[in-house]
């Protein structure tokens, strides 16, 4: 009986201030105790009263089972049963709340000492990050999500459970995966949902976990090449793991600024990469890179380097994406460990994954333009039936729907002027360009966007395109010129982009027709 006593007091001690996820299980596991104590208290109550009765009496009230002491037992074996089942529940929930503060804490000393690490560095190591950083990827990222209309998790999240992803992420011989796909099928958006995730992941585990990554966008000379590549993941490696900086200074402190600016730069980074790499110390780590095909220059050296160290170490590993090109397909060949992963193969979840974003979209067009349900519901139909797995033909036309000067009355109407497919959605905006009375100016600002080295500002619009009177130095005017151009371009900060490459290559494409 001692032992019964004893329970409350063993099992049952105030929890730390961190356990307060244990609270409702140890509130269930004290009603299992009282009602255990109730069973225990009323079959010793029962057996003293017994003990004192007349001995005539008590077989006789045996006889007829007025004191059924089977019943009593089985009560008492019953919520002792209870009991012991909750105490293992309690018992395994407080072990996994142990674990994961004790995760908490590692996390915590992990992320103190390399804020010490941060604080300890030099001015000269201060002056090398700022010289190494071209971009942040980070604030890539985060720009890209914006100007998409933000990362949707469930048009993302069905690559999770992709057999070709899971290989990649569970099985240690499976080091480089490549997604591919064709134009407008959210690869983009895709992986900054895996970024997300193994970010996620890093930071649920005890030990570090870097995740580096860059997005390469053609109409950006900061982010179309194979230097700026590799500058984006040093420099989110040695933000991460400040110890890894050492690699770059051994290279930095003998040639300074012009390490990251002068003819030898591709060299000098593949090496501190190289080395980056085989660093003993280095944490797991994952490296993404998004559109590998954006990358206009020096792409083989890059594809490359991807190919040959993709398997130099065991705690790395690596994601890639780009359209269906041959080019990348035969240099990503001679990578010994790796995966591919086709949208197109898996045009069902990508289906079911554009249908989540539809809905998605039509809820905003809805709430903004005020749809009644029938409106609503040809929206949404005509969208279903026409997008064709694509994400950036459904963003066109949401675009488009957006536009003030499109009534909710006129909204069927409209639809039907989108035809299916990209290459023929493109056509429709070109059509509808050269039926305007811009259409020599539409025509010579697209040509001009088209074929400069980078993005122009409308500034500089200006100096290159002749603008109606009056409107030069009117921005207000400006933005509505380049609205006039269909949704080929968007503004972002006063600077001209296309609003996706696959823009620019069907007028490109125009042009040489």
């Amino acid at each position: 009986m001692n032992w019964y006593w004893s329970l409350s007091s063993n099992l049952l001690k105030d929890l730390p201030n961190h356990a307060n996820e244990l609270f409702r299980a140890k509130r269930e596991l004290e009603n299992q105790i009282v009602d255990l104590y109730k069973s225990l208290l009323s079959y010793q109550m029962k057996s003293v009263c017994s003990s004192y009765r007349n001995r005539g009496l008590v077989v006789l009230r045996d006889a007829i089972k007025l004191d059924d002491w089977d019943a009593d037992l089985g009560a008492i074996q019953t919520a002792e049963r209870c009991f012991q089942n909750d105490t293992q529940m309690y018992a395994t929930q407080k072990m996994a709340s142990h674990l994961h503060q004790a995760t908490y804490h590692l996390g915590k000393l992990a992320s103190h000492a390399k804020d010490q690490e941060i604080q300890r560095m030099s001015e000269k190591d201060q002056q090398c990050l700022k010289h190494l950083r071209l971009t942040n990827p980070r604030d890539d990222k985060a720009r890209i999500e914006r100007t998409k209309g933000g990362l949707l998790q469930d048009s993302y999240r069905w690559v999770l459970d992709n057999p070709d992803f899971q290989r990649w992420w569970y099985q240690p011989e499976s080091q480089l995966l490549w997604i591919k796909g064709d134009p407008g099928k959210g690869k983009t958006m895709l992986l900054c949902g895996i970024v997300d995730e193994l970010g996620r992941e890093g930071s649920a585990g005890a030990s570090c976990h870097n995740v580096a990554y860059f997005f390469c966008q053609a109409t950006d000379s900061r982010l179309n090449n194979a230097t700026a590549v590799l500058r984006g993941l040093i420099y989110l490696l040695v933000d991460q793991q400040p110890s890894l900086f050492s690699h770059v200074r051994k290279e930095y402190d003998g040639a300074g600024e012009s390490l990251f600016q002068d003819a030898n730069t591709w060299d000098a980074l593949t090496k501190i990469f190289t080395d980056i790499l085989l660093d003993p110390d280095l944490s797991v780590t994952s490296l993404v890179i998004d559109a590998l095909d954006e990358c206009v220059t020096d792409l083989p050296e890059l594809l490359d380097l991807i190919a040959r160290k993709s398997s130099a170490s065991s705690r790395v590993k690596w994601i890639v994406s780009s359209r269906n090109w041959p080019e990348i397909e035969q240099q990503l060949e001679s990578a010994s460990q790796k995966d591919k992963l086709s949208l197109e193969l898996n045009a069902e979840a990508v289906v079911a994954a554009v249908e989540t974003y539809i809905r998605y979209k039509v809820d905003q067009l809805a709430r903004q333009k005020q749809y009644d349900a029938n409106v609503r519901a040809v929206v949404q139909d005509y969208l279903s039936s026409h997008a064709n797995g694509t994400f950036l033909w459904v963003s066109l036309v949401c675009q488009a729907l957006q536009d003030p000067k499109v009534r909710k009355w006129h909204t069927p109407e409209k639809l039907r002027t989108f035809p299916p497919g990209l290459d023929s959605l493109y056509a429709r905006m070109v059509d509808i360009i050269r039926q305007s009375s811009d259409a020599d100016l539409c025509r010579n600002i697209l040509a001009v966007v088209t074929v400069v080295r980078r993005p122009i500002t409308l500034q500089e619009l200006t100096s290159l395109v002749e603008m109606p009177e009056g409107t030069s130095d009117d921005r207000e005017s400006l933005e509505t010129i380049i609205e006039l151009c269909g949704s080929f371009l968007t503004l972002r900060d006063q600077t001209l982009y296309f609003v996706h490459q696959s823009a620019q290559d069907f007028l490109l494409g125009k042009v040489s027709a």
